[in-house]
């Protein structure tokens, strides 16, 4: 039977999903417009909103719905 490999996260999902959009953001600055600049600021909006979602889950205002 296969163990399953866990690792103790040290960066908050949130703080890890923000810099990812940081770096997504830089790096379809270097492209000039097109598809591939597209795909790369669409990614970057996707891990804005996932942080977003993730940090409103955690607010104790959804704590209420438990």
């Amino acid at each position: 039977m296969l163990k399953r490999r866990r690792v103790k996260q040290t960066i908050a999902l949130e703080d890890r999903l923000g810099a990812r959009a940081i770096e997504l953001r830089e790096e379809a600055a270097k492209l000039p417009q097109g598809a591939e600049r597209a795909d790369l600021l669409r990614l970057a909006k996707q891990a804005e909103t996932a942080a977003d979602m993730s940090e409103w889950l955690k607010s104790a205002g959804s704590q209420s719905f438990k």
